[in-house]
């Protein structure tokens, strides 16, 4: 029994195969960590998930009452 080789070599650097893994969404293979980790690819997760507005869009002037101790702009 002592001189039977083993079925896997000790000093083996062969590593298996990632497994597999499939977007939730459109069933693609998935291939960066973010996306195997969330289980959507990135053009998924972008429908799923759009991004939030950009605040400067939001923003406009408002014609404000001078405060009382400031001079008036020059206009």
């Amino acid at each position: 029994m002592g001189d039977e080789p083993l079925a896997i070599p000790i000093d083996s650097t062969a590593r298996p195969a990632p497994r597999r893994v499939l977007c939730r969404l459109c069933g693609r293979p998935l291939t960066g960590a973010d996306s195997r980790r969330t289980g959507l690819g990135p053009t998924c997760d972008a429908k799923l998930h759009p991004p939030g507005p950009d605040i400067r869009t939001r923003r406009h002037e408002v014609e404000q009452d001078v405060l009382p101790g400031l001079d008036p702009p020059e206009v």
